[in-house]
């Protein structure tokens, strides 16, 4: 009995010709499947996004952990509590996680050593302002923090952190900024202790946290550093003592300072400086 004889099992292929053998044979039923062709995906809305991304694109998580926090309730949309899982939102939807607002966007730092001539203002119409000199900085929808007059420089930090912001605006530690200003006449010592004191304006209290001479310049530049974000109240405090602001520069907040920003430029917040702000 040849010793071949017998052997062919199921799906094996047989040579047919020479031994060599160029075309392939299957056994009835293990012929190769052909795959049909799948049925096109609907295109998805491109304004709209899956909730679980969005939680994890603002950084707050993994998608996996937001599946977790959407099961067990902690995100609502547009005030209605998700637990779909799924389930998608629009950009311009209120997305909130334990009580907090989501942001989808990549957190962005910038920050800005503002020329004059320029608003701090993110509306449109009002002319030259300091958005169209951070226009090309991210593509994150970041917004100044506190404002500059238009005929006031300095350093102006633009974020779309809000718990950043709010370390600015809140009243009771906020953050400390520095600035250089001119006067029209010489600060007179007397009112320069009155200001560092504290005074009342119609019934409020207004406090600094520190203001001294500038060395080596005339008694009309002094600094002084407020914990205030706009520079409204630096105009209010020397009205009161009867003096006119000629110039006004922001030279740092809190520990970040101008060096290596040239006047109109600007730059992204390092990690380490922005742990610092963090703390502070």
């Amino acid at each position: 009995m040849n010793k071949n004889q017998g052997s062919r099992g199921k799906g094996k292929p047989s040579g047919r010709g020479s031994g060599n053998a160029r075309s392939t044979s299957y056994a009835r039923g293990n012929a190769p499947i052909k795959k049909s062709n799948p049925t096109p995906k609907k295109p998805g809305n491109p304004n709209e996004i899956r909730l679980n991304k969005y939680i994890a694109n603002s950084g707050i998580c993994s998608r996996r952990e937001a599946d977790e926090h959407i099961a067990v309730g902690l995100v609502s949309v547009n005030g209605k509590v998700i637990t779909e899982m799924g389930y998608k939102v629009k950009i311009g939807d209120e997305v909130k996680y334990d009580g907090g607002r989501v942001n989808p966007e990549k957190k962005a730092y910038v920050l800005l050593n503002k020329p004059k001539g320029f608003a701090t203002t993110t509306s449109e119409g009002k002319g030259r302002t300091v958005m169209d000199l951070v226009a090309n900085a991210t593509t994150s929808r970041i917004k100044p923090i506190g404002r500059l007059g238009r005929n006031s420089k300095g350093l102006l930090l633009f974020t779309n952190d809000d718990v950043i912001a709010n370390k600015f605006t809140n009243s009771k530690h906020g953050v400390p900024r520095l600035f250089h200003i001119e006067l029209d006449k010489n600060l007179k010592l007397e009112d320069l202790k009155k200001i560092q004191a504290g005074f009342k304006v119609e019934g409020k209290l207004i406090e600094v946290e520190e203001i001294s001479y500038i060395d080596g310049a005339s008694k009309k530049e002094v600094g002084l550093k407020i914990k205030n974000t706009g520079n409204t109240i630096l105009r209010t405090i020397f009205e009161y003592f009867k003096y006119e602001i000629v110039s006004l520069d922001c030279v740092a907040i809190g520990h970040l300072t101008k060096k290596d920003i040239p006047r109109g430029s600007w730059k992204h917040l390092t990690e380490q400086e922005l742990n610092t702000l963090k703390m502070l």
